[in-house]
């Protein structure tokens, strides 16, 4: 035994033995655990001799790859000044690579006498270990060979938003032995149809090692979606054969290969030990005060921003140091193209919110994050927690703005087409400032959290029974539409109803400038059965359901030519604002009535208006314009294509009401008429 080195932390082998480190800034002492293959029996107790800047190291000699170790921490346990240290909980490293055992529930995991009537201020005496996840010394060092990055434009990127499970357990194209896994993804099937989508990037819903939550698995479900996480480097298992680290690397190898980007889902704004009442399994137990967000006025209790029981204090220099890690990890080691950040106002929290908050200087000044997608979900539940185009340069952002308004628009809403117009332009008031470009905008009409899109059109009201909760949980503000039927029904009218407007929703998203996100399943006509909150649902509820193929509700070619017009026509992937007319009398966009006269103010506040049509201009001046007619309304509306420089016909290239296009040309000044509900697209030629 040596006394090692406090950097880096975690388990680090280098060939010869391994390096241990652990921070804890109010520990008194810290024991690590060895334990044998099996993880059953605990063969050695070190004491750790050497503490340097709060971290807590030992070097070992001949312990190598695949050794299972753990650490008891102790130091005060006292709630209420925000210490709870338990010796007698086997605590797995904060940096564990991978985690080996069986984890099963117990009383013995909580660091006070659950049922006792002085709740968590009571000591528990209990050992976990034997219940216990372990951590697992693991060499990453890998050799990219010939993994080239995709490196997607942001202007050129369609998102398509997966769970690993979800979207392959029952996949026809695959094979079942490798269905619900990571090398799913890299099937020929899976691959072939993405690219039949024309999606540039796939984003996966956690991987980061998870819990199961207690009461959950006691009503016989589980926590599928996953944000839960136990471990911040650890790919999980779940989703893998034997080595999760191999088969996520094997997965995105492939994916790149067929060009295609991956970003991962990660919750860096709590963990999986909940409130003051929740278990001692990793951070509690090392060092409570400083990992998590505490009352000031009563550090007994945690500041809940997340809705789960604790918040991550990003505050911190080691725990932001140590999500710093984690993403360069991810991006070096598994290379990973890119993060959408769960309730990402959580990670700039001082504690309330700021564009200029650690993680965020982190983030920018990091070469390993350089040129990596950064995505923020720019919401928690804490007071101040709304803060949609308050993130940094640099971050793209989930735009509810733009969900809530098509969602509207296209149930029947009026008064919307002000709001329709910003949405379809890149939501320049939530972004357009410090620099940003629309594709700050990430676009979406559904994500795993809430309806998917068939749903959207089947249901007005929630139905999460099967989640066990009483239909309590879950959004009552759905802004969708049953179209006259709750759910499912023969009635071939409402069924043709549901489709329009399906395929509207899709022909928006892939029209408006800012990024188009797709949620896997809605190009096959998923459903959920009204269920809008799934997150338990690891069965046919949050599987997707593959049959629609082939069915009026395969949208998948439909998908795959409007992700063709986004190539096509450069203005909808633009860098800059539009801004109307120019100082020199051209315009980038030009509003237009039925008419195909420019809009004045009447026309904008025209009441109940469920129409809006504009020309979008080629970023040269000198290519094709876009003539895009969107009518929500409930019957045809008769319009006059515009007159414009250059333009001696309009060429249709999109009717989202019909099955098959009809190449028509129209001269300008000619009279067309819109079907009720539909979206048309035409290009400008000469």
């Amino acid at each position: 035994m040596e006394t090692g080195s406090p950097y880096p932390l975690g388990a680090t082998w280098d060939g010869r033995g391994t390096n241990f480190a652990l921070f804890s800034a109010h520990a008194t002492k810290v024991e690590l655990c060895l334990f044998d293959r099996d993880g059953k029996r605990e063969t050695q107790r070190i004491t750790m001799p050497e503490r340097t800047d709060d971290v807590w190291h030992v070097y070992l000699p001949q312990v190598t790859p695949g050794q299972l170790y753990g650490y008891r921490v102790h130091g005060p346990y006292e709630p209420a000044a925000g210490h709870r240290f338990n010796p007698n909980k086997l605590l797995i490293d904060p940096y564990s690579k991978r985690l080996a055992g069986q984890f099963a529930w117990s009383d013995a995991h909580f660091g006070y006498r659950t049922g006792s009537r002085q709740e968590d201020l009571s000591f528990d005496r209990r050992d976990n270990a034997r219940l216990m996840y372990k951590s697992v010394v693991v060499d990453v060092a890998h050799t990219w060979s010939h993994d080239k990055r995709p490196r997607v434009a942001w202007e050129d990127t369609i998102i398509y938003e997966a769970h690993v499970k979800g979207v392959s357990q029952n996949h026809p194209d695959l094979p079942s032995s490798v269905r619900g896994t990571y090398r799913a993804l890299a099937e020929p099937g899976m691959i072939a149809h993405l690219r039949r989508l024309g999606v540039t990037t796939i984003e996966l819903l956690p991987i980061h090692f998870y819990l199961d939550d207690r009461l959950l698995l006691e009503r016989g479900l589980r926590n599928y979606w996953g944000y839960n996480t136990l471990s911040f480097f650890t790919p999980d298992q779940h989703y893998s054969f034997g080595d999760p680290i191999a088969d996520v690397r094997a997965t995105v190898a492939a994916l790149h290969d067929a060009g295609i980007e991956v970003i991962l889902d990660v919750v860096y704004n709590h963990t999986a030990e909940g409130n003051h009442l929740g278990p001692t399994l990793c951070y509690r137990g090392v060092d409570n005060a400083s990992y998590y967000w505490l009352k000031p006025d009563n550090p007994r209790y945690y500041e809940n921003f997340t809705g789960t029981g604790n918040a991550l204090k990003l505050t911190h220099p080691r725990v932001l140091q140590m999500v710093m890690d984690s993403l360069r990890l991810w991006v070096e080691a598994f290379h990973v193209d890119g993060f959408r950040f769960d309730l990402a106002t959580t990670l700039g929290r001082t504690p309330a919110f700021d564009s200029n908050a650690p993680f965020f200087a982190a983030v920018r000044q990091d070469p390993a994050l350089s040129g990596i997608k950064l995505i923020a979900e720019p919401w928690d539940v804490g007071t101040g927690g709304y803060q949609v185009g308050a993130f940094p340069s640099g971050w793209s952002e989930w735009n509810d703005f733009y969900r809530n308004t098509v969602r509207r628009f296209w149930r029947g809403d009026g008064n919307l087409i002000g709001d329709l117009a910003h949405c379809m332009t890149g939501s320049a008031a939530q972004f357009q400032h410090n620099g940003r470009g629309p594709r700050a905008s990430i676009n979406f009409v559904t994500v795993h959290d809430g309806f998917t899109l068939k749903d959207w059109a089947s249901y007005e009201n929630k139905h999460n029974e099967a989640n066990g909760e009483n239909n309590h949980d879950g959004t009552a503000d759905n802004l969708s539409t049953n179209c006259g039927v709750e759910g499912p029904t023969d009635d071939q009218a409402i069924v043709a109803l549901r489709r329009k407007l399906i395929r509207n929703q899709l022909a928006c998203l892939f029209l408006a400038q800012g990024v188009p996100l797709l949620l896997a399943g809605d190009e096959v006509g998923n459903s959920q059965q009204g269920n809008n909150n799934a997150y338990c649902q690891d069965n046919a509820i949050g599987w997707i359901d593959w049959s629609g193929r082939g069915t009026d509700d395969d949208l998948v070619a439909f998908i795959g030519e409007l992700a063709n017009l986004r190539r096509r026509f450069p203005q909808l992937r633009s860098h800059h604002w539009v801004e109307g007319k120019r100082t020199d009398g051209s315009y980038d966009v030009k509003w237009l009535t039925p008419a195909g006269t420019e809009m004045t103010e009447a026309d904008w506040n025209f009441p109940d208006s469920r129409y809006l049509s504009y020309v979008l201009a080629h970023p040269s001046g000198r290519g094709e314009p876009l003539y895009i007619v969107l009518n929500g309304a409930n019957q045809a509306v008769e319009f006059t294509f515009p007159e414009w420089p250059g333009v001696g016909r309009w060429q249709q290239v999109l009717d989202s009401g019909a099955t098959r296009l009809e190449s028509a040309s129209f001269q300008p000044t000619a009279k067309c008429r819109a079907a009720e509900r539909s979206v048309q697209a035409f290009a400008g030629r000469p």
